[in-house]
């Protein structure tokens, strides 16, 4: 998988909501389908569903014991994309500083 495609598997992992929540639920541990499914009003499938999608990512992993599948969050992926958006923060930051001085020496004129 090339790094463009890695990044954008990793933006459509994030961009649902529930995908968003269950990542949530994984930062305090690995944990299976159903305690998953559970405070999000979901079915057992439409979870398992939102797990293939963040797997594919690389944001989780599956770990079988007996007829009990757990998932343990792999933050790196998240990393790289914070890493990526740290370009942008420094454009932005620079870019409303810009603005403020302005706005500053422009202030008082109608």
């Amino acid at each position: 998988m090339t790094p463009l495609h890695a990044h954008s598997d990793v933006f459509l992992a994030i961009a649902h909501p529930a995908r968003r929540a269950i990542l949530d639920d994984l930062r305090r541990g690995e944990q299976p389908v159903a305690a998953l499914a559970a405070p999000h009003d979901m079915t057992l499938p439409a979870v398992s569903q939102q797990l293939r999608v963040l797997r594919r990512a690389g944001l989780v992993s599956e770990r079988r014991e007996g007829r009990q599948r757990y998932y343990p969050l792999n933050p790196e992926p998240l990393k790289e994309i914070r890493d990526w958006m740290r370009h942008y923060e420094k454009f932005w930051t620079r870019t409303l500083r810009d603005l403020g001085k302005y706005l500053d020496k422009h202030d008082g004129r109608a």
